[in-house]
């Protein structure tokens, strides 16, 4: 503790949907709420693929929170949903609309910048009749703590915060979480990483190309062996006049493929099936990059220590089971639902018991076991032992696994949409890369269109974002190839053969031996946090306001 000590009832780190759900609901139940953003805008760090969904069972949605949030602060409204099979050239699509549309009350396309940056104003509006507010580019790096208890945070900026509940909804990367000890960097297996391309393209062009009206949009998904075996898939989502095209991969596959994240977008970017809806013309407006937290095995059951409680990627509460990815809706249940404990318990004269009514609400409001669902535990995992997974490749592509595919044709589409199929997907080669590949092959048509699309080289992609450097903010502590050369192709910046990234490898003459060592410079970084998971580094977030400035997220 110092002498110098500001306090609040409540403070929110991170002002995306999880801490804009978080902090409204404080400030509805009359609760003082100072909120703190690291960005020099709300939004200005985040990324996302870009669907928020409203769920029908969810106790809260954003559009219940914010009333004019579909109006203000979103792109089109997606009512189409497809998933493509791809081998070669040749595509079999299923239309998996059922499926998203379960329990499904809206579904829009957003961009980070736009949605988060419309929801720090109302957040500010709201909090400040409470007597709290807004403060952006403000870096919390840790937790405050009295006689070993947390009661508060620390800034890089600012004197320490003291507070009832500290709500961190700082994102995947979270320092508080793993200040905490509740969240860590050590397994691959329990992340994605995410990369996204932002498309220019007039509003006119893309009701035309992709069929739908301009009050609408949709959503296209794609997986089989246009990624070099990677386990993961692409997908493109219509905004209001651009595209979103990315692709989202399993980090271990990734890592141990040794594929560059750059390439594997552009193999997507540059498939034939892509001209029908790219034409001639590609202008690349932003490329960005995000990990993302596998809730299937990363998502915590008791998100709380002390007065701390964790929501959204802080907390691992992403849903990714096969073509369903669902992050930001469950980020504004468990803001709200944390808020809505701290009031609860404010109300019993106990704030200390927050933590443990929110952890009972997640589990009440049955968010924990879409997170963690039921048919993964018992069967998913069965189909992630090494045996029976290399033996269900092996029939898959056998001439057997073949004419079951050609015999079941209308049976596999709708096992495409099948909440519950959908709950059991191993996270393994076979429904990410094997069975879509085999499906197309048996039951796909060639694609006869010409792509011309020629995507940005990763220097231009780099250059063309917008940074304030600041101080380093990663230490590469082992230099050596063999504890972080991973990072040079899994880093979405970085590249073999290429000098401008973040990460580089070379051979040094030492005492007249060579070393393969990695070397690092933190300026082009854009903060996925991929190097803290595949290389041994200290990682912290830059100070506020520096670092990458995404305008489009």
């Amino acid at each position: 503790m110092t002498d110098a000590v500001e306090e609040y009832e409540a403070v929110v780190v991170g002002c995306g949907p999880g801490g804009a759900a978080a902090a409204a609901t404080l400030a509805r139940n009359g609760v003082e709420t100072l909120v703190l953003e690291r960005g020099v805008d709300a939004g200005s760090k985040n990324v996302s693929g870009g669907l928020i969904y409203a769920e029908e069972s969810a106790p809260y949605t954003i559009d219940g929170l914010f009333p004019d949030f579909r109006e203000e602060a979103t792109e089109r409204p997606v009512t189409e949903n497809y998933i493509h099979n791809i081998a070669g050239d040749k595509v079999k699509s299923f239309d998996i609309g059922d499926l998203h549309h379960h329990d499904t009350a809206w579904a829009d396309a957003v961009l980070r910048r736009k949605m988060d940056s419309w929801l720090a104003q109302q957040v500010h509006e709201r909090t400040r009749e409470t007597g709290g507010g807004l403060l952006t580019e403000v870096h919390v790096t840790g937790l405050l703590r009295e006689r070993g208890e947390i009661v508060g945070v620390t800034t890089e900026e600012l004197d320490p915060i003291k507070a009832d509940l500290v709500v961190a909804a700082d994102g995947v990367n979270s320092e508080l979480a793993r200040d905490a000890g509740l969240m860590d960097w050590e397994d691959p297996e329990e992340w994605f990483q995410g990369v996204k391309a932002v498309v220019d393209m007039e509003p006119e062009l893309i009701n035309d190309r992709f069929d739908v009206a301009p009050d609408d949009g949709a959503a296209h998904l794609f997986s089989g062996d246009l990624f070099d075996g990677v386990r993961g898939g692409g997908f493109l989502y219509t905004n209001e006049s651009s595209l979103s095209i990315g692709t989202v991969f399993h980090l271990d596959s990734l890592a141990a493929e040794r594929a560059e994240p750059h390439e594997l977008l552009d193999s997507l970017l540059t498939h034939p099936l892509m001209a029908q809806w790219l034409g001639d013309e590609y202008d690349e407006r932003e490329y960005s990059a995000k990990l993302v937290p596998d809730s299937k095995k990363a998502a915590h059951p008791s998100p709380h220590e002390d007065r701390l409680v964790l929501v959204g990627d802080a907390a691992g509460q992403m849903q990714a089971q096969g073509p369903i990815i669902k992050g930001m809706n469950h980020a504004v249940t468990a803001g709200a639902l944390a808020a809505e404990a701290f009031a609860d318990a404010r109300a019993r004269g106990d704030t200390s018991q927050a933590g443990e009514l929110y952890e009972k609400k997640l589990h009440d409001e049955g968010v924990m076991d879409k997170l963690r669902p039921t048919g993964y535990k018992v069967f998913g995992r069965v189909g992630e032992v090494g045996p029976v997974d290399d033996l269900s490749n092996v029939i898959a592509e056998s001439a057997v696994g073949r004419f079951g595919v050609r015999a079941a044709a209308g049976l596999l589409e709708r096992a495409y949409s099948s909440p519950r199929m959908v709950s059991m997907i191993p996270d393994t080669k076979l429904p990410y890369v094997t069975l879509p590949t085999v499906i197309a092959e048996e039951l796909g048509e060639p694609v006869t269109e010409e792509n011309t699309v020629s995507p940005p080289d990763l220097a231009d992609r780099i250059g063309d974002l917008t940074y304030d450097v600041g101080d380093p903010h990663i230490e590469l502590v082992n230099k050596s190839f063999e504890a972080s050369g991973t990072a040079v192709t899994a880093c979405p910046v970085s590249a073999e053969d290429f000098g401008g990234g973040c990460y580089r490898d070379e051979m040094v003459q030492t005492n007249g031996r060579k070393e393969h060592l990695v070397s690092l410079d933190t300026q082009p970084c854009v903060e996925c946090g991929t190097c803290a998971i595949v290389a041994d580094t200290e990682w912290e977030h830059p100070a506020g306001g520096k670092g990458v400035e995404f305008n489009q997220g």
